[in-house]
């Protein structure tokens, strides 16, 4: 009875693997128990080779072309814009995509503005002396915000590269001058940006470039740290990011409470800086020296 078992059994087995598709792993190792080795390794996926990185966009606008990544864009950027301007203001857009012609006929609209100003703090913008005053404060306020026409994505320019490298990076004492957009009048200062890299890391004039951009804007200072930081920290996804700046505002020196010589500080400190605080003092401690 035993053996009947068996046989019956085996017999079961046989039909069981001759109803398989002929390409079921099952079906080849019935067929081929010789050869179950090999097939094991047909069947094993090649070893995985990581995709080279893809940093077309750095998050500031849609990539586009053969290097699309096959992975969606992070729909939880800080900065959403898909025109990789970064907060873009309302007329941003319209500035930005300008033709030639257009942006002389914003310029002379600018130009009659000014010469309205003129006319209504009591001077006379047909004398020698603010002849051409219009146009020339048309050019320099277009070029004082200039800004709003860069992408930040071209700012930085594919200086990103791959580093192993986990220690603090810093770059402090950036000049930068910008427009208080309360008065439309210069603050000045400097500023210090440090982050620790993630696998990334940053050309260093970049850092510089991303201050500068924003600086270009209508600003008030405390946006502009903030705004320095989370560009720093979407373009290379470091483990942190640290930003302070000092800057005096004529806004508070020349009018107003007339107080020269106040500074204002602000700071931003995003992942380990906020996180950590020897990170945090170490950053502090640098920027001081």
């Amino acid at each position: 009875m035993s053996n009947h078992g068996d046989l019956l059994a085996d017999s079961l087995r046989r039909i069981a693997a001759s109803d398989l598709p002929s390409e079921h792993p099952a079906h080849r190792a019935q067929s081929h128990p010789d050869d179950s080795t090999a097939a094991d390794d047909r069947l094993s996926p090649p070893p995985s080779i990581p995709p080279p990185p893809v940093r077309e966009g750095y998050g500031f606008r849609p990539t586009s072309g053969v290097s699309t990544p096959a992975a969606p864009p992070d729909r939880d950027s800080p900065l959403p814009d898909v025109n990789g301007l970064g907060w873009p203001a309302k007329s941003t857009l319209i500035r930005l995509n300008a033709t030639p012609a257009e942006k002389g006929a914003l310029q002379t609209k600018l130009a009659a503005a000014v010469r309205t100003v003129l006319e209504c703090i009591g001077e006379d913008p047909d004398r020698e002396g603010l002849l051409r005053t219009p146009e020339r404060y048309a050019q320099a306020l277009m070029w004082m915000t200039k800004g709003y026409e860069e992408r930040l994505a071209d700012v930085i320019n594919d200086a990103v590269f791959a580093e192993d490298h986990d220690e603090m990076v810093l770059v402090r004492d950036i000049d930068i001058s910008s427009l208080c957009e309360h008065h439309l009048v210069p603050f000045t200062g400097k500023i210090a940006i440090a982050y620790i890299p993630n696998k990334l890391v940053l050309g260093i004039s970049k850092l510089a470039r991303i201050a500068e951009t924003f600086s270009r804007r209508l600003q008030v200072q405390e946006r502009l740290t903030k705004q320095i930081a989370l560009c720093v920290q979407e373009a290379i996804k470091p483990r942190g990011v640290a930003v302070v700046m000092e800057a005096t505002h004529m806004c508070m020196t020349m009018r107003g409470v007339q107080k020269p010589g106040a500074i204002t500080t602000t700071s931003c400190m995003l992942g380990c800086f906020r996180t950590q605080q020897k990170t945090r003092e170490e950053f502090l401690t640098l920027i001081k020296r």
